[in-house]
């Protein structure tokens, strides 16, 4: 397995091919420029995995630079922090390829209207609207990384450096480990946040390339980022399989959805049998991406009110517990070679500070997805309803825990910060964890406590730690075809 680069000069970087591409891409192309104040929209709440991080995080519409200080964190005077591990998705980006021809397709049908659009509805006819306005994505902007992305991993690196000094001081910027999945708009995560802890020690100047840093890009590891691409259960079981989506395809034609499909339908009056889920679906997410890229409410955000967005809401919230988190339990027990890379890193510091040794590498961060995230949580406990999320109870659900965008957006982060509390009455009180989670104290999955004793935290995942082996949880069963006939 591939382990985190350190942050050395002249330490090896990732394939100089894909880095090449992806630190450069914004270079041949026109990038957008920084966006105004975020607009807000009622639908903001709504977005599910397409989300903005200041619409999880409401304070940092007013000063996006400030630490975040939760009140539960540890206060440094009684333990000091000595290492901090974090996971980390990649910032806003551009729809996919898929979704851009999506758009089109739905751009198109507004288009041809022609007179089938009523002649009285004038200045009320949001189809025209919405047929008028610039349709501006392109195909190679399929997922890339946007500047107010680059911006969500500067901003995040200049809280987190400020909120735990010791661990970010200048000193220890060639002891960094950073690891990052493969795909260009994480690459580009990781170098603007690197940039973003540039700007922290160099206020008011422009940073170098990350290249021409004491710390070079960060290292790829799709086995750590991008597990879910590399378990061979999950890819059959999941992934490839048709049925395992069910529920979602079976609320897409349930009676909530339908209703939406015909509002839209008669709102952009067009045919509703030209209309589909995956359609309404996009003209959805077009809301959140012209919110998120360019910080303005497009006429899309007009289409829905709030109860159709809490519906959309909750078909997106399917497919992602159903493929990512509890629906199957490949989803979560995929990610156990990452949660256990994170505690390899916690034991060799704790092991390090009981020799009194320098930490080697006080600051650990990875750079994946909401398809990382998403399981880890899962395999840890959280976000569990007492009822499975199916296509048939969405007004029992109203009120769950599985909220996509409110555990994932666009920046979402889990931190892991190992303190040292100096006056321990027992060596196991010694060592402290806290978890964060975009950064607010995430209480303890099994007691709600804001801290654990490290051995306590290590003790209550043993089975994950010690009894979870990803060749053994991938491995695919084997069918017996022994016959019975002599």
């Amino acid at each position: 397995m591939l382990r985190g680069a350190r942050c050395l000069r002249g330490a090896p970087s990732a394939p100089s091919a894909v880095l090449a591409v992806a630190l450069l891409s914004s270079l041949s192309r026109c990038s957008l420029p920084e966006p105004e104040p975020p607009a807000v929209s009622a639908l903001s709440p709504f977005f599910g995995t397409k989300t903005r991080y200041e619409d999880a995080n409401p304070g940092l519409r007013r000063d996006p630079v400030s630490p975040r200080r939760d009140p539960e964190l540890l206060l440094e005077e009684t333990c000091t922090p000595v290492q901090l591990v974090g996971l980390i998705r990649h910032g806003t980006r551009y729809p996919t390829a898929k979704q851009i021809r999506k758009l089109r397709q739905l751009h198109g049908l507004l288009e041809a209207r022609g007179s089938g659009a009523d002649p009285d509805a004038g200045s009320r006819d949001l189809g025209a609207a919405l047929a008028a306005w610039p349709l501006w994505y392109a195909d190679w902007m399929d997922g890339q990384l946007v500047e107010k992305g680059r911006q969500d991993m500067r901003q995040l690196a200049q809280r987190l450096a400020a909120l735990f000094p010791a661990l970010f001081r200048r000193e220890n910027y060639g002891r960094l480990q950073l690891v990052t999945s493969s795909k260009h708009r994480c690459v580009e995560s990781g170098a603007a946040f690197l940039k973003g802890l540039w700007q922290h020690h160099h206020p008011g100047l422009t940073p170098p390339d990350v290249a021409d840093m004491e710390c070079g890009p960060p290292r790829i590891n799709d086995k750590l980022m991008r597990f879910f691409d590399h378990c061979e259960k999950f890819l059959t079981e999941v992934e490839r399989n048709d049925t395992a989506l069910y529920h979602v395809e079976a609320f897409k034609t349930g009676p909530e959805m339908q209703h939406i499909l015909k509002k839209v339908a008669a709102t952009l009056q067009v045919p509703v049998n030209n209309l589909n889920a995956d359609l309404i679906q996009v003209a959805f997410f077009t809301c959140s991406f012209d919110l998120a890229i360019k910080g303005v409410k497009s006429p899309w955000c007009d289409v829905f009110d709030t109860d159709d967005a809490m519906v959309l809401e909750y078909l997106n919230d399917l497919k992602q517990y159903w493929k990512r988190g509890y629906g199957y339990t490949i989803n979560s027990r995929s990610s156990c070679i990452l949660f256990q890379d994170i505690f390899r890193h916690l034991d060799k510091a704790v092991e390090q500070k009981k020799r009194s040794q320098p930490i080697s590498s006080p600051v650990i961060l990875q750079f994946g997805h909401a398809e990382t995230l998403l399981p880890l949580l899962s395999l840890m406990g959280y976000f569990k309803d007492k009822e499975p999320l199916t296509a048939y109870n969405y007004k029992e659900q109203m009120h769950r825990k599985f909220r996509s965008g409110h555990i994932v957006p666009y920046a979402s982060n889990l931190i892991f910060v190992l303190y040292h509390c100096e006056n321990a009455k027992t060596p196991k009180e010694e060592f402290r964890v806290q978890m964060l989670l975009n950064e607010k104290v995430l209480p303890l999955a099994n007691s709600q406590e804001t801290a654990s004793l490290y051995d306590d935290l290590k003790d209550h995942y043993k089975d994950i730690l010690q009894s979870c082996h990803t060749s053994e949880e991938c491995q695919i069963p084997k069918v017996n075809n022994t016959s019975d006939e002599l």
